[in-house]
């Protein structure tokens, strides 16, 4: 992309790991810190964008992790849902795209292969917070929600899930997907991610030199959903070939 059509995206949460995916693929985008951009501070955020043509916010600030949102769920609150309903007031009062990065998390996990079309029902505090910023971003016509799963492109952990399956692919390979919705111009709802499989075979297949042992749902003690794969046709159909 261009340096100047990169000058006119703003990337929340760009400190995170696909934040920091994207500052190799669009180095010339805004990446501002929470200090100079807090979701949870509407006029903060006004007084910052000031004269900038933003056009396209990617918004991927959120409180992430499933068992720290069990014990602080106000923070998710703050964040996933108050957060991205006052970037959703920003980009409707200045007219900016918006490209929310959602999760797959909102769906029950009881059957997989997941539609952008089919019921949601989280099993977890994160994943309503995040829906519940699907919610927000759903009144506002120019955006986008990414529903997608992505890990460090090195499996991190020690073991991992041989009974949650997934549509789970490495952070590089996701930000290069979400980059093309991006370009596309796409709005409403699409899936992101590669094919189904388990957890263990993913990170078996991204750290084939490590030993990975196998961990279970029942061994933890927040709940995870089994099988949150997602249908991804409209991607490649509508998306991969523009």
């Amino acid at each position: 992309m261009e340096k100047t059509k990169q000058k006119n995206i703003l990337f929340t949460g760009g400190n995170g790991l696909l934040g920091s995916e994207f500052h190799k693929i669009l180095p010339h985008a805004l990446y501002p810190s929470r200090k100079e951009f807090d979701v949870s501070n509407i006029k903060q955020m006004s007084k910052y964008l000031g004269s900038k043509a933003v056009k396209t916010i990617i918004h991927a600030a959120a409180f992430t992790s499933p068992p720290k949102v069990e014990a602080d769920p106000e923070e998710a609150i703050t964040t996933n849902i108050l957060g991205t309903a006052n970037v959703v007031r920003l980009c409707l009062k200045r007219k900016i795209k918006l490209v929310y990065i959602s999760t797959d998390y909102v769906f029950k996990g009881d059957k997989g292969n997941y539609k952008e079309v089919d019921p949601v029902y989280p099993v977890n505090k994160y994943a309503w917070s995040k829906l519940g910023g699907e919610c927000a971003v759903r009144m506002y016509d120019n955006s986008v929600i990414i529903r997608t799963t992505f890990g460090p492109n090195v499996f991190p952990y020690e073991k991992a899930f041989a009974d949650q399956w997934t549509s789970r692919e490495s952070v590089s390979v996701i930000a290069g997907m979400i980059l093309k919705v991006v370009k596309s111009g796409y709005t409403g709802i699409i899936h992101v991610g590669g094919k189904r499989k388990t957890v263990y075979d993913y990170a078996k297949r991204l750290s084939p030199e490590k030993h990975i042992g196998k961990l279970y749902i029942r061994e933890v003690s927040f709940s995870v959903p089994a099988d949150t794969s997602l249908d991804t046709k409209l991607f490649r159909n509508v998306i991969h070939d523009r």
